[in-house]
């Protein structure tokens, strides 16, 4: 028997890396097809109309041309849409316009939500059991500390993304201790911690996850407190015209049956931070 040189090694394990990214690609491509061709067959009705805010990014959705093509999110609500039996359509809003398209009925549900968000939310809606748990956590470059406490950091800004609120690190900032330094989403919150403009930053983990897949192990990104952990799931608009009890019972099953596990995994290969 003849002994396997390194070189040969090294192109088994390249080969077995493009393998796997390509089942990936092809599972997805695969689930597309078949939602798109579940799609078709429907029975005519309204489309369920999904409002997207333009700060999400991937692995949650990818936004080209204005409107989803891929990512986490945006499987779920596709297939969400699939299995009720009405087309899905997608309405990609600035996010300080989405509570209010959701308020005047210019869209039908919101997911990615938690109703601690949304303190003063006016209109008759209901929610979804939680699908997903996420936290929110204060991330650094390395060589870093493995651990921080917020309240003992020094003068900084702190990577952010505008809109959002971070209830735990809130006090900071009325304070003056913290700065916040505002991009448009996760993803330039995580660039720009990367390229030295600040020393943390803030992000959920599967954002956390996607970015640092690209990166070497000795570059990656890494968690050095959780601020807080958040339930979040979907919230539908309780109208006559909208198949409210469908759309919960579908989210359910889809929960429970572990698809939303499923889909999670293709994108992050991790399906531990998704059950609440």
């Amino acid at each position: 028997m003849h002994p396997v040189r390194s070189s040969n090694l090294a192109k088994l394990d390249f080969g077995g890396y493009l393998f796997q990214r390509s089942i990936g690609a092809f599972m997805r491509l695969a689930l597309g097809a078949l939602l798109l061709i579940s799609l078709n067959g429907a029975a005519a009705g309204a489309p369920l109309r999904f409002v997207v805010p333009d700060s999400w990014a991937m692995p949650m959705v990818q936004l080209e041309h204005g409107q989803p093509t891929q990512g986490i999110l945006y499987d779920v609500m596709l297939s969400l849409a699939s299995q009720v039996g009405v087309p899905a359509e997608f309405h990609v809003l600035p996010r300080a316009r989405v509570q209010s398209a959701m308020e005047h009925g210019e869209v039908d549900i919101r997911c990615y939500a938690a109703q601690s968000w949304l303190p003063n939310q006016s209109g008759d809606y209901i929610w979804s059991i939680p699908l997903w748990t996420q936290p929110d956590m204060l991330i650094s470059r390395p060589p870093g500390p493995a651990s921080v406490s917020p309240e003992h950091l020094s003068h900084q800004s702190i990577g952010t993304v505008l809109g959002y609120s971070y209830p735990t690190l809130q006090p900071l900032f009325d304070s003056s201790q913290l700065h916040r330094d505002d991009a448009r989403n996760q993803e330039q919150v995580l660039q720009k911690l990367q390229a030295g403009r600040n020393r943390y930053a803030v992000s959920n983990q599967w954002s956390l996850e996607w970015f640092n897949q690209r990166l070497s192990p000795e570059q990656r990104l890494q968690s050095v407190a959780v601020l807080q952990v958040q339930r979040v799931g979907c919230y539908v608009r309780n109208d006559p015209e909208v198949p409210v009890q469908r759309i919960l019972r579908t989210l359910l099953r889809m929960k429970m049956s572990g698809e939303i596990d499923d889909i999670i995994g293709l994108y992050i290969g991790s399906k531990s931070e998704a059950t609440p």
